[in-house]
């Protein structure tokens, strides 16, 4: 997971949690041998300039190389992490092999909390002040390893104030490309992530230092160098996700340097790796935009081309990733438009082919580009008058018996936004949008019942014939009339509701509104003209309304039951009401003066 780094020995980094597995047991000998250093350690450590410190501490190392969690536990039994302190001395030659046992046996977790015991965090942060570059890089490793998925480790980096000094280091050797300084900096930008990683105020106040330009500098002078872009990567994966970083980025070159990066990618780790830093930062529109105008939409149309056909578990998974960033890419409404190009656009039409397409997850991306596409009328027009609501028919019918259900509600999303336009409806109803819709009238799923509610609400409005087809359809008001008591799922039933109202009002129909009163539709309209939102009260009096001039007589008993004159009365005496709410009320009480019912 990206924030769960380890800093490896000599500067190489990984993002993924190591185990570190036993490489054969110590020899007797050996671990002898390790006792008798140890010892000699608890009895010169006062001395650290002397040889004999020193051979005892590359006793260690040698030890720790063969079995890093045996050597480690021997560590801790004999009580000499509590000495190393003292060791850690700037001037001391020994230092830089101290700061390595550490770094090592901090490798394992239970040994962490006990290096904090030992008091090592302080002396460890005042190397940072050091010139030498292996203090640097070994002390780095150590308080990086120290805090790997260590709250008390990081809790104490952050209160000795660690962070903010290696977010300095970084800035002032950004710019400097020898290996020995490339290897330095991996160590100390996975030491700044492990430090950092689940503390949001820490990573706010090196945002705030101006970490996320630096880093970005770092991608672009240090590409060719793979352990270090793999640690910058894991740190925008980290940043990414704090909303305050976006600003941020989006003033940086972070979308150039990350399609370049990703152009020159083989590897499906460091493509996973790339996405994962993607995936947040287009969340924001500018970002979008700049993703787009650096070429990112070319190289996730390239990963489809490369995957669709693909069995492995990664082109699968890189099949996903690339098509929903796309779709994630035309939520920006520049961005979008940018790529819809008056509906010419390369890109436009190589997601339109992606619907007729037998691969599931492209289906699902092709409907929902075309959902984010009709995003405005013009759009919208254009899409309907080339012929994509076909297409969009042929996908859905595809999908009626035990279909993809998010394919389903894509579509429906898709034919849903493009029936807006007043100038769409009539010909999307002679293309048999609405025949194909009610094909998924005994679907059980909410979002699919949604999405379905709201095409058929887009389709009639002002559409009379339309409204009086559906209106007297008795499956049809049958099914609203149970969605509408659908109180698990408020979406759903709102919908049904206001479908029910929009019957009645668009065909201003006798005989719809028998149906509804024969299918019990009325007790719905009036709970629904006590809603707290104003749109559906006023939807609910004026289909109300509607009924008592039309038809009375059948709906009086329905209107008693409801209490609907008790229901007028609150919303006349409410002075939050608004004045249509008012006015619809008293024509809705003018009508009912004809019944005698309600009248008592």
């Amino acid at each position: 997971m990206p924030g769960k780094n380890r800093v490896g020995g000599s500067g190489a980094s990984a993002f993924y949690d190591e185990i570190y597995s036993i490489r054969g047991e110590q020899h007797p000998a050996e671990m002898d041998e390790l006792s008798a250093a140890l010892q000699r350690l608890k009895l010169t450590w006062t001395d650290s300039a002397s040889d004999s410190v020193e051979s005892c501490l590359d006793c260690l190392l040698k030890a720790l190389a063969r079995n890093n969690t045996e050597a480690s536990m021997k560590i801790q039994e004999m009580a000499v992490l509590p000495l190393f302190p003292s060791l850690l001395n700037p001037q001391s030659s020994c230092t830089p092999k101290v700061a390595n046992v550490i770094a090592e046996v901090a490798k394992n977790e239970f040994m962490r909390n006990a290096c904090v015991d030992a008091g090592l965090i302080a002396p460890l942060i005042q190397l940072l002040s050091s010139t030498d570059q292996e203090v640097l890089l070994q002390t780095g490793r150590a308080l990086g390893n120290i805090c790997y998925d260590s709250h008390e480790g990081r809790s104490a980096v952050d209160l000795a104030g660690g962070a903010q000094i290696v977010a300095e280091h970084i800035k002032s050797l950004s710019q400097n490309t020898e290996p020995e300084n490339q290897k330095l900096l991996t160590v100390f930008v996975g030491m700044l992530m492990n430090c950092s990683n689940d503390n949001d105020s820490l990573q706010a106040q090196l945002i705030n230092m101006g970490v996320i330009p630096t880093l970005v500098k770092l991608l672009g002078i240090h590409s060719h160098n793979s352990s270090l872009t793999e640690m910058c990567l894991i740190a925008f994966g980290n940043l990414a996700e704090l909303e305050s970083s976006k600003e941020q980025f989006a003033s940086t070159s972070i979308a150039e340097e990350l399609v370049r990066l990703f152009q020159t990618q083989t590897e499906h780790e460091k493509k996973e790796m790339i996405f994962e830093v993607l995936a947040p930062l287009a969340e924001n529109d500018v970002i979008k935009l700049q993703l787009v105008e650096a070429g990112l939409v070319e190289c996730l149309l390239d990963v489809v081309a490369q995957t669709v056909d693909g069995e492995r578990e990664e082109d699968i998974s890189q099949l996903k990733t690339a098509s929903d960033l796309m779709v994630l890419l035309l939520l920006g409404d520049e961005s979008m438009q940018k790529l819809f190009e008056g509906g010419r656009g390369s890109v436009f039409q190589r997601v339109l082919s992606w619907i007729p397409s037998h691969n599931h997850q492209l289906q699902l991306a092709g409907a929902l580009a075309i959902a984010n596409f009709a995003r405005n009328d013009g759009n919208c027009i254009h899409m309907v008058d080339t012929g994509i609501v076909q297409k969009l028919l042929e996908l859905l019918d595809r999908h009626v018996e035990e279909g993809n259900v998010t394919v389903q509600h894509a579509a429906l999303s898709a034919l849903r936004n493009l029936a807006i336009p007043v100038v769409n409806k009539s010909k999307m109803l002679s293309a048999g949008v609405a025949d194909v819709v009610l094909k998924f009238l005994q679907s059980e799923m909410p979002p699919v019942q949604f999405k379905l509610l709201g095409t058929l609400r887009m389709l009639i409005d002002t559409q009379a014939e339309a409204a009086d087809q559906l209106g007297t359809n008795g499956k049809l008001v049958e099914r609203l009339v149970e969605w509408c008591e659908a109180k698990d799922h408020a979406g759903v039933m709102g919908e049904s509701n206001r479908l029910l109202s929009a019957l009645i009002r668009h065909s201003k129909s006798k005989e719809v509104v028998r149906t509804v009163i024969q299918g019990g539709g009325v007790k719905h309209l009036v709970t629904m003209a006590t809603s707290e939102h104003m749109i559906m009260q006023n939807e609910a009096l004026v289909a109300l309304g509607l009924i008592a001039a039309l038809d009375l007589a059948a709906a009086e008993k329905d209107f008693v039951t409801a209490s609907l004159v008790s229901v007028l009365h609150k919303l006349l005496s409410d002075e939050r009401s608004a004045p249509e709410i008012k006015y619809n009320s008293m024509i809705l009480i003018c009508a009912l003066m004809g019944s005698g019912e309600t009248r008592r």
